[in-house]
């Protein structure tokens, strides 16, 4: 979740690759009431938002007992923040450039069960 639409599709789009099916959400409200309905595996988290930024989404996940491992994606480099999100439940904290980078081991540590990656971003070798 992000509030950027650029990196938000950007995102979305390496996810999709990866095999996962992304559900994207604008707003720290909009995850909120969107868990009140579905169930999701994993919640990539930026704290810089409009309105109820990170940390009090994440606060608030712990508060109505969400059971979603969220990894937090930040521009904010810092140990304090770190601790924060850590306090707060976040199994994972990542720096936005690196994300990609670090996205498929990111995946295969914190979401349950096989993903359907074809070819990782790789050119499809023709058969024959």
């Amino acid at each position: 979740m992000d509030d950027d639409p650029r990196l938000r599709q950007l995102i979305l789009e390496e996810l999709t690759d990866e095999g996962v099916t992304p559900i994207p959400c604008e707003t720290g409200q909009h995850l909120l009431d969107l868990l009140q309905t579905q169930t999701v595996d994993l919640v990539f988290l930026d704290l810089m938002m409009p309105g109820m930024d990170g940390f009090q989404c994440l606060a608030e996940l712990r508060k109505q007992s969400v059971p979603v491992p969220v990894i937090v994606v930040t521009a904010l480099n810092d140990e304090i923040n770190r601790q924060k999100v850590h306090d707060l439940g976040a199994v994972d904290y990542i720096l936005k450039p690196d994300l990609f980078e670090h996205l498929p081991e990111l995946l295969d540590q914190h979401l349950p069960g096989p993903r359907n990656v074809i070819n990782r971003g790789q050119p499809l070798e023709s058969e024959g």
